[in-house]
């Protein structure tokens, strides 16, 4: 039954609710599909008539998405606010941490940094973020139907149990029901869940209403057993198995997604342009790349070691949290040496903001921001040198094009997206220049590089990828035919996903009934 829109009026006047119900979709383990299902649940939620809004208190990424006002939170909290319909906002994620190493990451606190620390030193800060973590939950649930909180990892990790703030330590705070992710492809979900319920303690069990099996291949009607063997053992109600969706094309939540996956794995398309990506350890918001990848006469791979170079016709250089560390991982691999002789020989190379700074001849680090020495050689591809400066930029813009020789026909043209970077970097070969900004002279509003063949260029854009109209023209000039380009936009495709996502969970889920779980908890 699809509820209309008086029905839910009726039933928000029934409940009395005076803040946002809420539902916690938890996982046995990370990667267990928690983002995803949100994802769906916020979708499937809204297509209903209510206000929905995600949460997540902790999440560790860095795929970033900046919000209106400029702060910074994960890209799956942004991702699950366009399925909601509803603007993203940094309540959504209170606190995001950014790994720039084995032990340290930047602590993101209401879309603002704080401060760089150890694993160590931030799990004796828990006393000082919760207060984040309730306030920016407290806010949501004033203006929204229902919040659909996402947790992370596994609530059953005992060694955390006193300092995690993001599983039940939330449900507990907001008496939230519970649904519970088994991910069979891994193999032993009769494990993951029952175990995980076993784990938790008597008050912490009460609250899991409902259990998904999740990413199930072929029949599913194969596993009718062991869903009565879940429901007997278990003593909670299994809500349904989910079918593994192929080819959903949503951007991914970290780079989790690239670890598990071999060079020829990672290959999309089967294109006549080889497009390889340099896989550097903190690569960040590598979704700016996806577009590229939807494009069936591109084939775009990420690289890890020279050995797995090939021939390609682009290199592109990503985002990075550490632009220092990986610049040096780069010359240790040979990659840095394998992208200067590309260039060399008239190939073309990308940078999106770290890459962008790596290819100036220079960047100065005087507060030691990343660590270790004050500055580093680039690999000297584009004329800019690039500081960081103590103030990071975090924000939305809009920029102009003042050259089209990247994209012929595009001059004087528009494009959007966000950047997050604590570079300034001076150019005197800009092609873009910011449309809304404070500055107020030129050289300030000027953004992007590119050298004089116009082989090599880069800018701070994340998002550049997404503005169709450029990238066709980009890709044209590269010799790809217009033809075999999505007729949709990328803005099409997504809503498309979102809808085809929230169509596979609603086939598999009775949502009247989960909408009684939350209403009535």
């Amino acid at each position: 039954m699809l509820w209309s829109a008086g029905m839910v009026g009726r039933l928000l006047r029934l409940s009395k609710v005076e803040v946002a119900k809420t539902v916690m979709v938890m996982g046995t383990s990370s990667s267990a599909g928690k983002s995803l299902l949100t994802t769906a649940l916020c979708r499937c939620l809204a297509r209903r008539g209510f206000r929905v809004a995600p949460f997540k208190a902790q999440n560790m990424s860095n795929n970033a998405a900046v919000c209106a006002v400029g702060g910074e939170i994960g890209r799956s909290q942004a991702l699950q606010a366009i399925a909601a319909g509803t603007p993203p906002t940094v309540d959504m994620n209170p606190v995001l941490l950014k790994p720039e190493g084995q032990t340290r990451s930047q602590v993101v606190v209401d879309g603002s940094p704080t401060q760089t620390l150890e694993a160590v030193d931030y799990f004796e800060r828990r006393s000082q973020l919760w207060p984040h973590v309730t306030a920016a939950l407290d806010r949501l649930r004033q203006h929204h139907d229902i919040i659909v909180i996402e947790g992370a990892g596994s609530p059953a990790e005992l060694n955390l149990a006193d300092v995690e703030m993001v599983n039940m330590s939330v449900a507990r705070y907001c008496r939230s029901p519970v649904l519970l992710i088994g991910d069979i492809e891994r193999g032993g979900v009769f494990a993951q869940l029952l175990g995980t319920l076993w784990l938790l303690t008597p008050a912490d069990r009460a609250l899991v209403k409902g259990l998904i099996v999740n990413k199930f291949r072929g029949d599913l009607s194969l596993f009718d057993a062991g869903v009565e063997i879940l429901q007997q053992r278990g003593g909670v109600e299994v809500l349904g198995v989910l079918p593994y969706i192929e080819a959903l094309r949503l951007p991914e939540e970290d780079a989790v997604a690239l670890d598990g996956f071999t060079c020829e794995m990672e290959c999309s398309g089967d294109g006549s342009l080889d497009i390889a990506i340099i896989r550097l350890p903190h690569i960040a918001n590598f979704d700016d790349f996806d577009p590229l990848a939807a494009d069936a006469s591109v084939r775009v791979r990420y690289v890890r070691s020279a050995d797995q170079w090939g021939d390609p016709d682009v290199v592109i250089l990503p985002g990075t949290k550490n632009t220092f560390g990986d610049l040096q991982w780069m010359r240790q691999t040979g990659l840095a040496d394998k992208t200067q002789q590309h260039a060399l020989a008239g190939g073309h190379v990308v940078g999106i903001c770290g890459g962008y700074q790596m290819l100036g001849e220079r960047i100065h680090n005087p507060h030691r921001l990343e660590g270790g020495s004050k500055e580093i050689e680039g690999l000297g591809l584009l004329p800019v040198e690039t500081t960081f400066l103590l103030t990071k930029q975090t924000r939305l813009v809009e920029l102009a094009l003042t050259d089209d020789s990247l994209a012929p026909g595009t001059l004087g043209e528009t494009i959007s997206g966000y950047e997050i970077h604590h570079g300034a970097t001076r150019t005197s070969s800009a092609w873009l220049r910011h449309v809304c900004s404070d500055a107020e002279d030129a050289e300030s509003r000027a953004e992007g590089s590119q050298s004089g063949d116009g082989r090599v260029w880069g800018c701070y854009l994340h998002g550049l990828f997404y503005n169709d109209r450029w990238r066709r023209a980009w890709l044209t000039k590269l010799g790809v035919a217009a033809s075999r380009e999505p007729a949709t936009s990328s803005h099409d495709q997504l809503q498309r996903s979102l809808d085809r996502l929230a169509d596979t969970f609603e086939t598999h889920i009775d949502i009247d009934h989960l909408l009684s779980i939350i209403f009535e908890s």
